[in-house]
């Protein structure tokens, strides 16, 4: 047995296949990958990591496996899942999973090649456990997989108190003790029992508050953003694969972008927070319908003409007489088009009256937080400061977006409220 102190859930006692995962190069590896990947950048102290992150949902799941009276071989699944359920993850955790994915087709969750080979797979065949079988709890698959990845799963208990307590936001905070305890399945469902509809709702309330102040923060989009046009200009380069980048940690990966040429002017505006600003900051309904349904492709054409435009702009100001601006290239110009608004905790299961029903079904919060979450949503186009009023300018041209979003004015040491956060 392995005892851990850790800084959330206090001492973490750690036994059987989970304490033989732990010194696997996988697991290891999740040290020196950061939890919440450029939110660091907003709140400085938000430097706990994966590691640390899946010591917590061990703990959870163990507690839930207690609970629930699981022993035995499928015990051991789920610990082991818990154990090894991020070790997909790629540097800066979310941040370039979206660029990985359409080169390699993989997500975090797909796991099956990570489990099965090296130091893990001979640790989960020591303990008789089927590697693909770990594999497709962590995918989801199967009665307990709910657990690990679901509505109701220890996952997102713990990263949200997790998340909170390291950037200092007080709104992740819930009760995992009477999530944990309130769990139960009812014909294989996983759903928390009778009088638990506001236990429910704690823990989508904290989501939907932590999202915009953190998980969306704009500086930690903007910095997302430019991690990932860094991190697709060195995929271009003949020498690095995705997969190679998907096994990397935060430091490798920071290093191979400073010694890559073409990447090496973001990532150097990166390391000294020199980060693009906001030219454009557009509310859900005033984006057209073409924009939110613009795949990656159609992204890049945008950027471009929008790039394309602005240049055009400044060969127009050339003419005045005025001194001539600063030229607009392609990598200037940076369109980020959130996905579209969503709330998979809203399917949580509960009992009222001996009958399951779904969250979004029986608590009137859902449907104020889904508003809210709308309300939320922003497109953002980001530029150097310097052509931030050109690039929106040029933007709302080709969007075809009302003047009221483009950012022309910021002005620091002013008060604000949380929606203008």
């Amino acid at each position: 047995m392995v005892t851990i102190k850790d800084s959330v859930h206090d001492h973490i006692r750690i036994d059987g296949v989970a304490a033989d995962l732990l010194d696997t190069p996988a697991v290891q590896r999740l040290r020196r990958v950061s939890q919440l990947g450029t939110v660091t950048l907003v709140y400085p102290s938000a430097n706990h990591t994966r590691f640390e992150h899946s010591l917590g949902v061990y703990h959870l799941a163990s507690r839930a496996l207690e609970q629930l009276g699981i022993e035995g071989t499928r015990a051991d699944r789920i610990e082991a899942a818990a154990i090894l359920h991020d070790v997909g993850h790629a540097p800066f955790s979310h941040n370039v999973e979206s660029l990985l994915h359409r080169h390699t087709g993989k997500y975090h969750d797909d796991v099956g090649d990570l489990v099965a080979a090296g130091a893990v797979g001979d640790v989960l065949r020591d303990h008789d456990l089927d590697p693909d079988r770990i594999a497709g709890i962590i995918a989801g698959e199967g009665r307990y997989a709910g657990l690990i990845s679901g509505e109701l799963d220890v996952d997102r208990m713990d990263y949200l108190v997790r998340d909170a307590h390291h950037t200092g936001v007080p709104y992740g905070t819930i009760d995992t003790g009477r999530l944990v305890r309130e769990l139960t399945f009812v014909d294989d469902t996983l759903v928390l029992d009778e009088g638990n509809v506001q236990t429910a709702e704690s823990l989508l309330l904290a989501r939907a508050l932590m999202n915009p102040v953190v998980y969306t923060h704009h500086v930690a989009r903007i910095s997302k953003a430019m991690l990932r046009r860094a991190t697709a200009r060195l995929l271009e380069t003949p020498d690095v694969t995705a997969e190679a980048v998907r096994r990397m940690d935060d430091h490798e990966l920071i290093v191979a972008l400073r010694r890559t040429e073409a990447a090496r002017p973001i990532v150097d505006r990166y390391d000294r927070r020199d980060l693009y600003k906001r030219a454009v900051w557009a509310e859900y309904d005033d984006v057209p319908d073409a924009v939110h349904d613009a795949d990656h492709e159609r992204v890049r054409e945008l950027e471009r003409e929008i790039a394309a435009a602005a240049r055009v702009g400044s060969d127009s100001a050339a003419g005045t007489g005025a001194a001539p601006p600063a030229d607009v290239d392609d990598v200037d110009v940076i369109l980020d088009v959130p996905p579209e608004p969503s709330m998979r905790e809203s399917t949580s299961r509960v009992t009222v009256n001996g009958e399951i029903r779904r969250l979004g079904d029986q608590s009137p919060l859902v449907s104020a937080l889904r508003t809210a979450q709308r309300n939320q949503w922003r497109l953002g186009v980001y530029c150097p400061a310097s052509l931030t009023d050109r690039v929106g300018r040029a933007t709302a041209d080709v969007l075809g977006l009302d003047s009221d979003s483009l950012i022309s004015d910021v002005r620091h040491g002013l008060e604000t409220t949380l929606d203008e956060y």
